[in-house]
């Protein structure tokens, strides 16, 4: 039930530590059953003296042949375990009508203080304690705490909650029905109607006992025998035959419940193949196999011996356990899951709420170091599952999920595009992507440059959307599976489109929620070079064979004109985008040594394709500083130095003083240190003189500059160019061919082009 509500991982974890408060219980239940036994018909027997030897590996023997009992009881299956549980439950009714009759009828009585309680009884003089019979003046001695010692244990303080582990131990039951689901005909209706009237009888039942107990017997009494009512009964033997009886019934039905939850630990496959011995054990629809490592269990547990040290592991552990499946429900609730509607009446969060908190405190009142080992080793459980992916192999659905969507939707609510402010910008990325196979290290490095903002990759797929299924829907899930190859934080957004301008478009206004939208937009370059397959290239680190070619195709079919292309660039301006064009990108290598190879990141501040617009300092100038410095502060990237070329030519600036003149390089300096970008300024008396000349032959010019960049990135990593914005569409070819001679040859590169101011100072 856990594993289909909060997930394989919590539930697998919790599953386990249920699985082991079973077989704790079972063991404690053993271990009553036979202390009981001792104590009537041991050496010091209170019904029968000698009957049986005592001492601590006779007791342990005692607890085994129970255990071998249990065992075959459950290896027959679960129609003799019913029969079995029939019988013994009509000979503790049986007892228990005995007893209320015996605390109605007997009048004030002596009642012998067995011999193995040494705290009190000694050789020569025999106590008794006691019985008042009903009695008001007792009832009101017995209403508030007075504990004793433990004459079973050494003497030790018995403490609410030692007293409270022992009896919690009695009601641990409820989950008895559930554990059998599997046998049931008809679970939905037996298991709350058994479960919910089980329940109600109990409770009953130990409200009277408690309340005839406390009526009639003295505090000394009660403190200094634990058999005392086989000295009030009117038949002595029905206590020893229903304390029998009853234990053993309890142990009993932990075994199998157990057993059957290990089945299914290992049906659902939650530890992989760690336990796929368990359902090939199984005859005749019993898990032959999961019984037997139960009672294996059971009988090494018996071996710590002490009933109070078992009662209040297993009470630690059950309540566990109720904590998850109230966890779970106050889950489903808080998360408004529509598909989440209890049949019960009397559910809400509240009670889940109080469940959750109740069972979570009584926990470390029963015993904190138990309680936080249980809720670490939970924990530690749920991180080893998840490493091991189990969800996978599991399409239960997780509700991390449902509640993640909550908050979510929440919070982008609470997130207004209005309040944006520059000091807080990131960069939220829509990266078009037409082919990833040749993609790879391109989409690899924007998940570097992200920067904790948005992620997306659009795709355009080219046609008409007339057939029956839409291609956007069935390419979905290949995209995501690249998304986890590549181990990048990014979304996908898929459209249908006539054309791959228009579907740009789309994805432009459509991409994102609310506030988060993208602000920048990334393209490939249009090149004609062949493309490399890095999904399927033999050494490629990017190699994946399950996103073969079926899935991503190497052949391009939705090769773009220069002209479609440079109106593109021109709709993302229009569109109030800042534009970023990236090439050579599959030169780039992210293995650190030979990032650590190089010694800078690039980044070219002045318009090198306008040469008349000589301004350093502009909204695009400023936001390839902010790109290159996003980079500069990965890991991988941050060994780099960034170096900015500029030219040291002399004009006024806002950044200079009031009546002074300072050179480009004066004013960057200043600049860069209001901004704390650490960066090497280069200037180039060549490239003045390109600028000064630039004008009178463009293909030279751009030539010419492509060749001094090209000198200067022999230890150049990633280099960042300015981007002008694209003039009438009859110049749209000449603006393309100088892009593509401008970086030509080059390491990566990024030409930038920013719409919107990205720095501030006042951080």
């Amino acid at each position: 039930m856990i594993s289909r509500t909060l997930g394989p991982e919590f539930g697998g974890s919790i599953g386990s530590l249920f699985f082991f408060a079973n077989i704790v219980s079972s063991a404690l239940c053993i271990s009553g059953c036979v202390e009981g036994l001792v104590e009537n018909f041991g050496p010091s027997g209170y019904f029968i003296k000698g009957v049986i030897p005592g001492g601590r590996w006779w007791e342990f023997l005692y607890c085994s042949l129970l255990n071998i009992l249990n065992l075959i009881i459950c290896l027959i299956g679960a129609a003799m375990f019913a029969k079995t549980t029939v019988f013994v439950l009509s000979i503790v009714c049986m007892a228990l009508l005995i007893a209320f009759f015996s605390f109605l009828y007997q009048g004030e009585i002596q009642v012998p203080i067995p011999d193995s309680n040494t705290l009190i009884q000694n050789a020569t003089y025999h106590v008794n304690e006691t019985y008042t019979g009903l009695l008001l003046d007792t009832l009101k001695s017995n209403l508030f705490p007075d504990y004793g010692k433990d004459y079973t244990a050494r003497g030790e303080a018995v403490t609410f909650s030692t007293v409270f582990g022992v009896l919690f131990s009695g009601v641990t039951g409820i989950m008895a029905g559930a554990n059998l689901s599997g046998e049931l005909k008809n679970p939905e209706k037996s298991i709350p109607r058994g479960t919910l009237s089980a329940v109600a009888f109990t409770f009953i039942i130990y409200l009277a006992m408690s309340f005839l107990v406390a009526l009639t017997s003295s505090s000394s009494l009660l403190k200094n025998n634990y058999l005392f009512l086989a000295g009030v009964s009117v038949l002595p033997a029905s206590v020893a035959i229903g304390l029998f009886t009853a234990t053993w019934s309890a142990a009993l039905s932990n075994v199998i419940g157990g057993s059957r939850v290990l089945e299914a630990l290992a049906k659902d496959r939650i530890f992989g193949s760690l336990l796929d011995f368990i359902p090939k054990g199984t005859w005749k629809n019993n898990p032959v196999t999961a019984v037997l490592l139960s009672s294996l269990l059971v009988q090494l547990v018996l071996l710590i011996g002490s009933l109070n040290v078992i009662a209040q592991l297993n009470s630690v552990l059950f309540l566990l356990s109720y904590l998850a499946t109230n966890l779970a429900c106050l889950g489903l609730e808080l998360a408004g899951a529509p598909n989440f509607r209890p049949t019960y009446a009397y559910f809400s969060w509240y009670t889940a709420l109080i469940g959750l908190l109740g069972t979570l405190t009584m926990m470390f009142v029963v015993n904190p170091i138990y309680a936080a080992c249980s809720i670490l080793l939970c924990l530690l459980l749920v991180i080893f599952l998840h490493l091991l992916f189990p969800s996978k192999e599991a399409d239960w659905g997780s509700i991390s999920q449902a509640l993640i969507f909550h908050q979510v939707r929440k919070y982008l609510l609470l997130l207004d595009s209005r309040k944006d402010h520059v000091k807080f910008w990131r960069p939220q990325i829509l990266l078009l992507v037409n082919n990833p196979r040749t993609a790879c290290p391109l989409i690899d490095f924007i998940n570097d440059l992200k920067k904790g903002g948005l992620y997306v990759l659009g795709h355009v797929v080219k046609g008409e959307n007339v057939d029956e299924s839409d291609p956007a829907c069935d390419m979905n899930l290949p995209w995501l599976n690249l998304i986890d190859h590549l181990k990048i934080k990014a979304f996908v957004e898929i459209t249908v489109s006539k054309t791959i301008r228009e579907g740009l478009q789309h994805l432009i206004r459509l991409s994102g929620m609310g506030a988060m939208k993208p602000n920048t937009v990334i393209f490939g370059f249009l090149d004609q070079d062949n493309s490399i397959d890095f999904l399927g290239s033999e050494g490629s680190t990017y190699q994946n064979q399950e996103l073969n070619e079926d899935i991503f195709p190497l052949i391009e079919t939705n090769k773009l004109d220069i002209v479609e292309y440079v109106q593109m660039m021109r709709d993302v301006l229009k569109l109030n985008k800042n534009l970023c064009l990236c090439r050579n990108f599959a030169k780039l290598k992210k293995d650190p040594k030979i990032v650590k190879s190089k010694l800078y990141i690039d980044v070219w501040s002045i318009n090198l394709l306008n040469p008349g617009e000589l301004d350093a300092f502009d909204i695009t100038s400023l936001f390839m500083m902010q790109l290159a410095c996003i980079v500069n502060m990965v890991p991988l990237w941050s060994k780099l130095k960034l170096r900015i070329f500029t030219c040291n030519k002399t004009s006024s600036s806002h950044f200079a003083p009031n009546s002074t003149t300072q050179s480009y390089v004066e004013k960057l300096e200043t600049m860069l240190k209001k901004l704390r970008i650490v960066a090497d300024i280069v200037t180039s008396n060549e490239l003045e003189n390109l600028i000064e000349t630039g004008g009178s032959n463009m293909g030279t010019y751009v030539d010419r500059v492509n060749s001094l960049i090209l000198q200067q990135t022999e230890d150049t990593a990633l280099t960042f160019i300015y981007l002008p914005s694209p003039q009438s569409q009859e110049a749209y070819s000449t603006y393309f061919n100088n892009l593509e001679v401008l970086s030509r040859n080059l390491p990566p590169t990024i030409f930038v082009h920013g719409v919107n101011t990205v720095t501030s100072t006042t951080l």
